[in-house]
């Protein structure tokens, strides 16, 4: 049988909720994937890599392909004895994450009773101080979706523009995108802070990475890896 491991960044300082977040992602995943197992680590939980061995496909549930998945995630699987372990493009790599973010966009606008094209858009990401990588994903994803907005903002939570500054002034008929893939620290915390320190007024969706399509499309990207070798 394949095996298939989905890994997250996790939360260091408490690592159990994510833990279980990325098991329960693993287990919808695998429900799209009859005849394949999968399951979920992150890299925050010790001892959790140590399920996966050189045979299994990593899938990186990170939003680039930056010092984590290029640097961190190979040298953590070598320590677990996975060194030959093959990793997949990450979840923020996926030429299919574009039109899901429109799709949600469109489904926030359209419960609010606005016009896509009207709405202003702030990109919330996080950003890096070693790394260009996740600050360019977040301006390739603000580019793919800037044709359909009146207006389209990055804010990092690492690098600037900072999120309260990319917030302030931003009209009431704004939606704020969350470019992250879990609900941890930067979203519970630091983005409700920085949107209220800005005094934003507009709507804030959920986390990219718990849209209700996510499984399947991680689902499509493991069958392709399969098919592929």
């Amino acid at each position: 049988m394949t095996r298939a491991l989905i890994v997250g960044h996790g939360q260091p300082g408490d690592p159990g909720p994510q833990q279980r977040a990325i098991e329960d992602l693993a287990r919808r995943v695998a429900a799209e994937l009859p005849g394949m197992s999968v399951r979920g680590a992150t890299l925050a939980m010790p001892g959790a890599l140590d399920i996966a061995d050189d045979a299994t496909l990593i899938y990186p549930m990170f939003m680039a392909t930056g010092w984590f998945t290029r640097s961190e995630l190979p040298r953590r699987l070598a320590l677990a004895g996975a060194g030959g372990a093959r990793i997949l493009p990450p979840f923020g790599s996926d030429a299919g994450l574009p039109d899901l973010c429109l799709e949600l966009l469109r489904a926030a606008a359209l419960a609010q009773g606005w016009r896509l094209a009207d709405c202003h858009l702030m990109i919330a990401a996080h950003g890096s101080g070693r790394s260009r990588a996740p600050a360019q994903a977040a301006q390739d994803m603000a580019r793919a979706l800037a044709p359909h907005l009146a207006e389209v903002r990055c804010g990092f939570v690492e690098e600037a523009p900072f999120l309260a500054e990319a917030a302030r002034g931003l009209p009431v008929q704004s939606l704020c995108l969350p470019l992250f893939a879990s609900r941890a620290e930067h979203v519970t915390d630091d983005l409700p802070q920085a949107l209220a320190q800005a005094g934003y007024a507009g709507i804030t969706l959920p986390p990219v990475g718990l849209a209700p399509q996510v499984p399947r499309m991680i689902a499509a990207a493991l069958a392709r890896a399969i098919r592929a070798s």
